[in-house]
């Protein structure tokens, strides 16, 4: 009898601890997130979420300018730390490289459309991944475009951009606009060349040298692609070059008033030119190019400081939580739809169409297999002075009073010596 009842207890307890596992552990989420004006639908789409998988879904926004100081503050917490967290630039990575995980090969990076905006860390770990982007290019005025004589299909290389700024130029008195919108140099607008137009040369410098932090010194292989892009847009506008340095032009308003057919700029412009009363089917971005080997391939300059972690210190059964949910923003039909909404295009198979067409755009490059012109000015040491030294050679080159070997200088030897500054 007492060996029976050993037994039936043995039993109960076993069927007990059963019960009380279910099977299995269910985890939870906690995101601190990065954008402070999309926290009211972030939580809103984690209450869906819940509803639909019984799942808990944390989300805390971090006040605007202050999300490193947060996230060092709760990740002290232990057990209760972020299981979702930003890490979106190199640094980042050496600062938190252990707590993140490994997303290599998991669920949420085989929903990845592109390898372009994740980082690893020095040994290969896949540390975090990209979750939204902005890109920049040269916006085209297809309707202008057209009234030229010209498709968008015309323009494959820096050789077809050429050829046709160059005639739009040349008949600009009888179609009664220009090729491209000035390119201002003062504070409010020469951050479009010294930084994003930069990126021609730096981008591919650093696809050749494989760089994955900021080198001390770079080698200018691509400067002439530079030069090229450059002497284009200055020497084919209704704005005199050697005025460019104080003149106060507003590229963007004549690129609305319908002055010119190309204007660089981004996709934060469209809203703007759509308010204009410029029409979606009437607008384009193409890329930077500029004379580089297979530049045919090229899509827009695209990049991010948006990048999901999850942390590698959480317990197994939250991490499994997290990037289940995670795969769930980028797939179901509610989470794409607000992410389109709220981030605009994010880089995954099943991502929403924005409202934007240049992220359209971006999207189409993608999908037709360019390569992304990733942002490596973002490397930039010291970027403020650096940039400074390069506008002013930039200059002293459009008025005639320098040479372009006065902007290679600016640009190859001013990097070394922001870098040996930033080093102290």
């Amino acid at each position: 009898m007492k060996k029976l009842l050993a037994l039936l207890l043995v039993l109960v307890l076993a069927l007990g601890m059963v019960a009380c596992s279910g099977g299995e552990e269910k985890g939870s989420v906690y995101w601190l997130n990065f954008k402070p004006e999309a926290k009211e639908a972030l939580e809103s789409l984690a209450k869906t979420y819940t509803q639909q998988t019984g799942v808990e879904v944390k989300i805390v926004t971090a006040a605007s300018g202050q999300y490193e100081s947060t996230l060092t503050a709760e990740m002290d917490k232990g057990k209760d730390a972020p299981t979702l967290f930003v890490v979106g630039n190199a640094a980042a990575v050496n600062t938190w490289g252990d707590y993140c995980y490994n997303l290599k090969d998991t669920a949420i990076a085989k929903e990845l459309s592109t390898d372009a905006y994740n980082l690893y860390d020095a040994n290969g770990k896949l540390c975090s991944i990209g979750y939204c982007y902005e890109c920049f290019g040269i916006i085209v005025n297809k309707k202008l475009l057209k009234e030229a004589g010209y498709e968008l299909s015309d323009i494959k290389d820096f050789a077809s951009l050429k050829q046709v700024a160059e005639d739009i130029h040349a008949n600009a008195g009888k179609l009664g606009f220009d090729a491209f919108t000035s390119s201002g140099m003062d504070d409010s607008s020469s951050w479009r060349f010294s930084g994003h137009l930069a990126n021609v040369a730096l981008y591919y410098e650093s696809v050749d040298d494989k760089w994955t932090e900021c080198p001390a010194t770079i080698k200018g292989t691509y400067l002439d692609n530079f030069k090229n892009l450059w002497d284009l847009y200055i020497n084919n506008s209704a704005y005199a070059p050697d005025t460019l340095a104080t003149g106060g032009y507003d590229a963007g308003a004549e690129f609305k008033k319908g002055e010119a057919v190309f204007y660089q700029n981004g996709s934060w412009e469209y809203a703007g030119l759509i308010e204009a009363g410029m029409k979606a089917e009437d607008l384009a971005m193409i890329p930077f190019y500029s004379g580089v080997e297979g530049e045919e391939k090229a899509g827009l300059n695209c990049g991010t400081e948006n990048c999901w972690a999850v942390n590698a210190k959480a317990s197994e059964a939250d991490i499994k939580a997290t990037i289940d949910f995670m795969t769930w923003m980028v797939t179901s039909a509610e989470g794409t739809k607000v992410m389109a909404e709220q981030f605009g295009p994010i880089p995954y198979k099943k991502a929403a169409t924005p409202d934007n067409v240049f992220f359209a755009d971006a999207l189409k490059y993608t999908a037709d297999g360019c390569y992304t012109m990733t942002w490596a000015f973002n490397y930039t040491p010291n970027v403020n002075e650096w940039r400074a030294g390069l506008v002013s050679a930039m200059n002293q080159y459009n008025a005639g009073t320098g040479t372009w070997d006065d902007v290679v200088t600016a640009f190859v030897q001013g990097w070394a010596q922001q870098y040996n500054n930033a080093k102290g």
